[in-house]
């Protein structure tokens, strides 16, 4: 799997939080369009669940060029450090949150290694690039919302 980390595409910040409540945030599917750094993610579907778990279903609506329609499903939950989903092309989003003295350690994980298949047409339409500058901003987006000055 060594071989593999050069795929994942990380950041990382400290937000002035304590994890569970960067945890809450994340768990909550109507944030996440206002988490997103990417422009992306439009709006959270009807039907939802209110607080993700493991093996919750969850969709949103999108925009990337055009308009669509994509579910993800919660493939790791360990509250308050760790959760990720993914959708049907199988990369995972992943969120690992650790304690520090000045509140939380936030690492969003965009992580292809699932779908070796796909890797040249994800590093050809520049994805990863395009992901760290989304995941940069989510964190932003994330480090507002908790309450960060």
């Amino acid at each position: 799997m060594a071989a593999l980390l050069p795929y994942v595409v990380a950041v990382e910040r400290i937000v002035r939080a304590d994890p569970q409540a960067v945890f809450d945030l994340l768990a909550d599917p109507a944030q996440h369009p206002l988490l997103d750094g990417s422009g992306s993610v439009r709006e959270s579907r009807t039907g939802n669940p209110q607080r993700l778990s493991m093996g919750a279903r969850f969709g949103m609506d999108m925009q990337l060029g055009l308009s669509y329609r994509i579910t993800n499903t919660v493939v790791e939950f360990d509250e308050p450090r760790r959760i990720a989903w993914r959708h049907f092309a199988g990369h995972r989003w992943r969120y690992l949150l650790t304690p520090v003295a000045n509140g939380t350690l936030v690492r969003e994980e965009w992580d292809p290694t699932r779908v070796p298949h796909l890797w040249p047409w994800l590093w050809l339409s520049r994805f990863p690039a395009r992901n760290r500058d989304g995941m940069l901003a989510s964190l932003d987006h994330l480090t507002e919302l908790v309450g960060e000055p």
